[in-house]
């Protein structure tokens, strides 16, 4: 069975710099699908500034017209912080056996160690970290080193031969944007045009969101 990718965010607004890389991964992992998951709450970090509809209607925007990416909601729709190791578990639930690959960015796996549950990640999916090309792993934490020396493949076919458990690093095209820095952007006056899709620029100005 071929996998399906797992992107989680808030999506405070959605830009470019998380859809390229989600489609670079979906074709060259030949990957089922990538959903992307919007956070109801984030459990490490302050609110987001947009309410979770207008997070959700702008990454719909965003991903429309282009198959294999898709919204999935659900921790829009569970109450309480949104933990990836719920949202992976009641995914495997849903999916049974077919591989699940949780798409993280560098940054995001030297911090696992402080997510709730993190060891169990693995349990229930593949881990796939995005880095630029030519990246080296800096010094993880023991806990997290541990459990590369243990777990990394080389092979993206090990993503396929079972539904959990590989950690594979991928090289992406990382762009540098941030989405606190288009709110900045937007509240100041200016434009962040070319920095996410125009379908999405022009919801946030319809809406006066972020001024």
């Amino acid at each position: 069975m071929r996998p399906i990718g797992i992107l989680g965010g808030t999506f405070d607004p959605v830009h470019f710099g998380h859809l390229r890389p989600a489609l670079e991964l979906l074709e060259t992992l030949g990957l089922a699908e990538v959903r992307l998951i919007p956070c109801g709450q984030p459990p490490h970090r302050s609110p987001p500034r947009a309410a979770a509809a207008a997070r959700l209607a702008m990454l719909e925007l965003a991903l429309a017209g282009q198959p294999g990416l898709r919204v999935d909601t659900r921790e829009l729709e569970r109450p309480g912080p949104s933990y990836m190791v719920d949202t992976l578990a009641s995914l495997r639930a849903e999916l049974g056996p077919t591989p699940l690959c949780l798409l993280l960015g560098t940054d995001a796996l030297l911090g696992l160690p402080g997510w709730h549950r993190w060891q169990e990640l693995v349990q229930l999916a593949h881990l796939v970290v995005m880095h630029r090309p030519g990246w080296e792993l800096s010094a993880a934490p023991a806990p997290l080193a541990q459990l590369l020396a243990a777990q990394r493949v080389q092979d993206p076919a090990a993503l396929t031969a079972q539904p959990a458990g590989a950690i594979l690093f991928q090289p992406v095209t990382q762009l540098e944007i941030s989405a606190t820095a288009i709110r900045a952007m937007i509240a100041a006056g200016h434009s962040p045009r070319y920095l996410l899709p125009e379908a999405v620029w022009e919801w946030i100005r319809a809406n006066e969101l972020y001024t």
